[in-house]
């Protein structure tokens, strides 16, 4: 994860809406070893990693907890392994009709 080009951590998850196919943040294992949660809407997914404005949108351990608690990690559902991601975060699966 990069700030204008630097790195401050290193996305360890991520974390889906417990009800529906879509991103809500990320992991993100941060320089100072704590873990953060940064939203999916404060994210720019690019080629080298995801870039974000200002390191102030990652959110504290608080936060994380909460969203993980309530979310479910991406690890844990096989079924969305080959997703893409379309804007707002939503995952489609390669293949199936959307309603």
């Amino acid at each position: 994860m990069l700030v204008r080009g630097i790195r401050l951590g290193e996305v360890e998850g991520v974390l889906l809406d417990a009800d529906a196919p879509r991103i809500l943040g990320f992991d993100v294992l941060c320089g100072d070893g704590a873990n953060r949660f940064l939203p999916y809407s404060t994210a720019r997914p690019n080629g080298n990693g995801i870039e974000i404005d200002s390191a102030l949108t990652l959110l504290d351990a608080r936060e994380l907890e909460f969203y993980r608690e309530r979310g479910r990690p991406l690890a844990r559902v096989p079924e969305l392994a080959d997703a893409l991601v379309e804007l707002g975060g939503a995952l489609v699966v390669p293949g199936t009709a959307r309603c």
